[in-house]
């Protein structure tokens, strides 16, 4: 079963994001208080825990968020997601609208581990429903797509 480990803000963009008790997903935006949030199809991103358990094996002591996603994921394999995919995750839905990013010259975890997961493993998605997201909500993934209420 997949669900949410973790969900993370930052208030400013260029800082880490840190974890919160849940977070807030709103149409046209993302999350409330995020500063990626936007209308744009970068609006939420997520990553596995497995992709962060891979960059922790050489030593570094990466907490949630460490890689600037909002909610980290256990037991789906996100990077596989085609662009389109539906998620509901907990009351929420989110459509997947880009696998991966281009890192930043600048990254600290590139720098250090000489690699970065986001770039290939990472997802970024939109909102089509709102709602709260917490750690333990369960992720499914909407065969059909969106649906409506």
């Amino acid at each position: 079963m997949a669900q949410v480990v973790s969900v993370n803000i930052s208030l400013r963009k260029g800082e880490q994001k840190h974890p919160v008790p849940e977070i807030q997903l709103k149409l046209r935006h993302g999350i409330v208080g995020d500063a990626h949030a936007g209308d744009w199809h970068r609006q939420i991103s997520l990553l596995t825990e497995e992709s962060v358990d891979t960059m922790r094996r050489p030593g570094l002591d990466l907490a949630p968020g460490a890689f600037a996603e909002n909610i980290n994921t256990r037991g789906i394999c996100l990077k596989t997601l085609p662009v389109g995919t539906c998620l509901r995750i907990g009351e929420t839905v989110v459509e997947v609208t880009q696998i991966g990013k281009e890192c930043h010259g600048d990254c600290a975890i590139k720098k250090a581990a000489g690699k970065c997961v986001m770039p290939t493993e990472g997802i970024f998605a939109i909102v089509r429903r709102e709602g709260t997201v917490r750690p333990g909500d369960i992720i499914e993934r909407l065969e059909d797509g969106y649906e409506t209420d």
